[in-house]
């Protein structure tokens, strides 16, 4: 067994790699962490516990920071619906996370597991930063940490050049990215290019007749509508997934290291993932990032663990 924990600001595609993680027999999720994104933290708390109850699960669900280290909080109920997960009338309240914070418990399942342990984050770094910021050599203790942020090439989902997870908090995306922690980014060019799905590939999901294959298409109804319209995709696209499949699986991706700064100013230069592709700052690689994947081996292991 694996030993992951993930840190999320659970919306509608982090659900669905919620449950890739959770439904995979050989991955054991030590915890999940919570934080402000997609959604107000509250409702990212009770959608990531939903998911857990969803997938018949016992993992721990943490509460973590309700909003960026310096910034205030930006989030996109207009990409996954008022309640994060496409507004299609399912119960997202009265559930109890467990006690402590995300932050303390990203620090004491990483020393646990030191050497041993896979983190994945899909949503802004806040909970990570914070960690490392109180404890810089736990960077040291993470056997590789997937990140669903930034851009490897190509635009943004957010503004011309920056994408969600990163424009959100990027003072703790910088603190994450020098860190030195073994880092593989998957930007949001691999889920459009990669994870897209039309409606005939959506309902060759559904049509899988699980309740997890029908709650993950069904979640990305208000996520399709904007694809469409404002991102101009065929249908949804699942970023957090394809992330979480090549943490499962990293042969699914291929891969370049490359130093990545990210910007922390205002505006257009506000959350911008700066791959030097060329090597052009003269400073050496830090990051390995994601630049290609196979999307028939994302596909087939995503409608495995739904079956």
């Amino acid at each position: 067994m694996r030993k992951f924990v993930i840190d999320t600001d659970t919306a509608s595609d982090d659900a669905v790699a919620l449950v890739m993680a959770l439904q995979h027999p050989e991955i054991d999720v030590r915890a999940i962490t919570v934080v402000a994104g997609n959604v107000p933290l509250g409702q990212a708390v009770q959608n990531a516990l939903y998911t857990v109850e969803l997938c018949a699960a016992d993992t721990p669900v943490f509460v973590g920071c309700d909003k960026p280290l310096l910034r205030g909080l930006e989030t996109a109920e207009d990409v996954h619906g008022n309640d994060g997960m496409g507004d299609i009338g399912l119960p997202l309240h009265g559930r109890q996370p467990a006690s402590g914070h995300a932050v303390d418990s990203l620090r004491s399942v990483i020393r646990a597991n030191a050497g041993d342990i896979t983190l994945v984050t899909l949503g802004p770094l806040t909970n990570v930063a914070l960690a490392l910021s109180l404890e810089p050599d736990l960077a040291d203790c993470v056997e590789r940490c997937y990140v669903m942020g930034g851009i490897g090439s190509g635009h943004g989902n957010v503004t011309p050049t920056a994408e969600f997870n990163i424009w959100v908090d990027p003072e703790a995306a910088r603190i994450v990215y020098e860190s030195g922690m073994p880092i593989t980014m998957v930007g949001w060019d691999i889920s459009w290019k990669y994870a897209t799905f039309d409606a005939k590939q959506a309902e060759d999901i559904r049509g899988i007749g699980t309740p997890l294959a029908q709650f993950v298409v069904d979640i990305q109804s208000t996520l399709t509508e904007y694809a469409i319209e404002e991102s101009h995709l065929p249908g949804f696209d699942l970023p957090d997934p394809i992330t979480m499949a090549v943490a499962i699986d990293p042969s699914i991706a291929e891969y370049h290291d490359y130093r990545v700064d990210v910007t922390t100013g205002d505006g257009l230069e506000r959350g911008i993932t700066v791959v030097d592709v060329l090597g052009a700052t003269g400073n050496p690689p830090q990051i390995r990032v994601a630049v290609s994947a196979d999307r028939e081996a994302f596909v087939a292991m995503l409608k495995q663990l739904v079956a």
